[in-house]
Formats: structure tokens, sequence, C-alpha cells
């Protein structure tokens, strides 16, 4: 399983970077606004700048919500560096923007995925990507992770090459459960992949052994 992260902090990407693991990131207008990068110049540069610290996909998301405007937004993105993946709502014109870009080489990802129908759409079209939402399923009352793993079946029966990309993750345990169920990337807060590393009994061990090795100073 892949990682990416869900932000547009240069530093916590810096961050994820370094640890060796991350295959991309992902990102979208409210994280861009939460870093105070405003204006669709500023916006573009980010794209770019993310782009040239992390290689692996970078998904940046259209605002358009009409096919014409998908599309030129689109092409825009993808022609500031061949990492970018356009990411396209779950809409009617959505739809139809994703074949469109599958059709001219263009990888897309597309987002807001809350249900298996909409996952076959998007993998029909030929969309690289869709991003089931895990933690907003959640808060819904139904299960997030239930929804990947039918997602993952439904693709592996019909040979759909398009990846799952799970995502609105809270926690280390959804990576873990997404793993399970059989996502192919996981994008996640930085907190949230840190959390992976921590065990109590981890600490434990690790401060036995230290105190062990001072005899032998």
């Amino acid at each position: 399983m892949k990682f990416f992260i869900d932000t547009a902090n240069l530093a916590q990407i810096k961050e994820a970077n370094e640890l060796g693991i991350l295959d991309g990131v992902t990102t979208n207008p409210s994280l861009m606004a939460k870093e105070g990068i405003k204006g669709n110049d500023a916006v573009m540069q980010h794209y770019k700048t993310i782009c040239e610290m992390v290689n692996g996909d970078i998904s940046a998301e259209v605002i358009s919500t009409d096919f014409a405007g998908m599309v030129e937004e689109g092409k825009k993105m993808a022609a500031i560096h061949p990492n970018i993946v356009v990411k396209v709502p779950m809409i009617k014109d959505g739809i139809k923007a994703i074949k469109w870009f599958s059709d001219n080489g263009i990888k897309t990802n597309c987002t807001l995925i809350f249900s298996a129908g909409q996952a076959i759409l998007a993998a029909k079209a030929g969309a690289t990507y869709v991003s089931p939402f895990i933690g907003r399923i959640d808060d819904s009352g139904w299960d997030g992770v239930e929804l990947i793993a039918q997602i993952a079946n439904i693709y592996a029966i019909q040979g759909f090459k398009t990846e799952i990309l799970a995502a609105s993750i809270r926690t280390a345990l959804h990576i873990v459960k997404c793993a399970e169920a059989g996502a192919d990337v996981c994008t996640c807060p930085l907190d949230s992949i840190l959390g992976l590393l921590k065990h109590p009994l981890t600490d434990i061990g690790l401060a036995k052994f230290l105190e062990d090795a001072k005899k032998f100073a």
C-alpha cells in the first residue's frame, strides 16, 4: 500500500518525505486555504513546489463543476508537472471530464466517493484513483472501511485498474484497517502516519535496552 500525505503544509510534507516512505501528496482547496495560499497563480506555484519536493503523484483539485471548466483547469494543472493528478469531484460532469482526461493521457483522482456505485462509474470512466472518504462515512453511522473492502472486491472481479485511495483518514488504526481491506493507497495527515510508530511496549523495551547498555559503558 502506498502512503500519501493529505496536506498543503510544506514542512509536514518535508517531514513525511524524510521518513523515506512517502509516495505522493493529496491536497484540496480547503487545505490550500488553511496554509493561507490565495489566488490561482499562488496555488499553481504551490503545486509546482510540492512536485519538486516529492517524487510521486500529486493530486491537484479543480474547483469548476462544469465539464468545460474542469477540462480547462485540469489541462493547466497537468502542464505544471508530469506527476500532477487532476482531482475531480464525483458528479455527472466530473465523470465526463475523467473520461476526457483518460482519453488524453492525464491522470485523475475521483474524489468525494461515498458508495460502490460511484466507484464503479469512476473506474469505468478511466480514473487513475478513486477516493472513498471513510472518516466521513463513519461519521454518518456507516462503516467506511467496509466500503473499501467492497470496492476492492468489485474491482478485482471486474478487472478495473483504478487504484483505491482511502481518504478522510482519522487515525493510525484506520490506516491498518484500510491495508487489510485492500486499499492501494492511504492518504492521511502526518499525525496518523507518525501514529503507526507508537506502541507502549516499544518505549518500555527501548528504555530497558538503553538502561542495560549503561552497564557496559
